[in-house]
């Protein structure tokens, strides 16, 4: 089963006035849907955009892993743990809540700010906090997110290339830039495809496009 959602219909959020524009894939603060709370243990898949030297303040997070991805401009990243980076595009952030942590984001640079930001729920509840990252991670070369019984595949298409999409219980496919067409489906930038009991699936790209891909267990 193939469930194709726009980014159109992402649920708006943030703080426009600081400079933050959100967009929500899923149930999150004051956009409640109950029938749209998760897909496998993916529970939030938020679009950010910040103005330049506009961002979140220190908060906290628990039994939560989260993945971002930049899209464009450059993240400032500070947790409780005194982890302090710079996340680029192509870089993959894994910062894994465990019982408490907490943290600033901010765009720091002169330019603006988009990035991907991905919360998925832990298999068990406990452990200690931890960061990772993996600077400009190579195109297929997959990310495993152990805690969540999850992988992620990063997918960069040229116009007319395809790519065969893992077999998995549960598949997200987020299009971060360009267009694609998997089974007959047409997806542009920022559109996404929940996809249960994957099996034998390609995408080709319609123009040069970039993917991530979730492939999930439960």
């Amino acid at each position: 089963m193939i469930d194709v959602r726009r980014a159109a219909e992402r649920y708006p959020g943030g703080d426009p006035a600081a400079g933050i524009e959100t967009r929500h894939a899923f149930s999150f603060g004051p956009h409640y849907d109950p029938g749209n709370l998760r897909f496998g243990p993916l529970i939030a898949c938020n679009e950010e955009r910040l103005a330049p030297g506009a961002g979140f303040a220190e908060h906290p997070h628990s039994h939560t892993e989260i993945v971002t991805w930049v899209i464009e401009g450059e993240l400032t990243h500070r947790d409780s743990a005194g982890h302090e980076r710079t996340v680029r595009a192509g870089d993959v952030q894994h910062l894994s809540a465990a019982t408490g942590v907490r943290h600033v984001e901010r765009n720091d640079g002169g330019a603006p700010l988009v990035f991907l930001q991905m919360w998925l729920a832990p298999l068990e509840a406990g452990g200690e906090p931890s960061y990772g990252i993996v600077p400009g991670i190579a195109d297929a070369t997959p990310y495993a997110v152990p805690a969540a019984g999850a992988m992620l595949h990063v997918r960069r298409l040229g116009t007319g290339e395809r790519t065969a999409l893992p077999d998995a219980a549960y598949l997200y496919v987020h299009v971060v830039r360009g267009a694609v067409r998997l089974d007959g489906a047409e997806l542009g930038r920022g559109d996404a495809a929940r996809i249960t009991g994957a099996q034998g699936l390609r995408v080709v790209a319609g123009s040069p496009a970039e993917l991530l891909v979730w492939e999930m267990s439960g």
